[in-house]
């Protein structure tokens, strides 16, 4: 959920002169439980929204050129822009950040706890592999097309380090321009609590890939 806090990587990506637009799509916190529920939805309501958020945002500032927007986001913002991906081909350039690209592997493997990705698929991945896999974002990857730059840390203990490795090799296999950008003693909370010199990197590999793109 975003609000009016002050986000430092916005206003760096801003200050490299891009337009930075944001919100908060059904699935988010902030308006109640049935908003927030996601519940065997994932890459359907969510994606609607944020879609139609761009299309509204297009028009309503018309600075924006709409043959150059990007798309950028983490954890479940990573799952989001490796879901997009496949499923259009409408934005310029990519960044994917400690992703979720295979809900088998991520329900298997995650510190977040066994429950917590059972109750988001509403099964488990043998009675249910149809389920997460067809909400899996590498079921897709086949049909991408944006650049995209995948961004992961090797102690990353949420989403392990092999759900970008699993985009960046699809993407790589469809002959899509792709860059991986693994860091190497960092966690899950690399933007929030990694080592300065590793969030400074991150932020340079971040600008970098969208003004070459872009």
């Amino acid at each position: 959920m975003f609000g009016t806090t002050y986000f430092h990587e916005m206003q760096v990506m801003a200050s490299h002169g891009m337009f930075v637009i944001f919100t908060n799509p059904r699935g988010g916190d902030g308006r109640g439980s049935e908003f927030a529920d996601l519940t065997r939805k994932l890459g359907t309501i969510d994606y609607e929204d944020l879609l139609d958020f761009v299309d509204a945002t297009l028009a309503r500032v018309p600075e924006i050129d709409t043959a150059r927007v990007g798309i950028c986001g983490g954890s479940y913002g990573g799952f989001m822009v490796n879901w997009m991906i496949g499923h259009t081909d409408r934005f310029k350039a990519a960044c994917s950040q400690r992703s979720i690209a295979n809900y088998t592997s991520k329900c298997l493997t995650t510190d977040i706890g066994f429950t917590h990705n059972l109750a988001q698929m509403g099964t488990d991945p043998w009675d249910g592999f149809d389920v997460m896999w067809r909400t899996s974002p590498l079921r897709y990857a086949h049909n991408a097309k944006t650049p995209t730059l995948f961004i992961h840390s090797d102690n990353d203990y949420r989403c392990w380090m092999s759900e970008g490795l699993q985009m960046f090799t699809a993407l790589k296999q469809a002959g899509v321009q792709t860059r991986l950008a693994l860091f190497h003693g960092e966690s899950h909370g690399l933007s929030r609590s990694g080592s300065p010199r590793n969030r400074i990197k991150r932020l340079d590999e971040i600008v970098s890939w969208f003004e070459q793109h872009l």
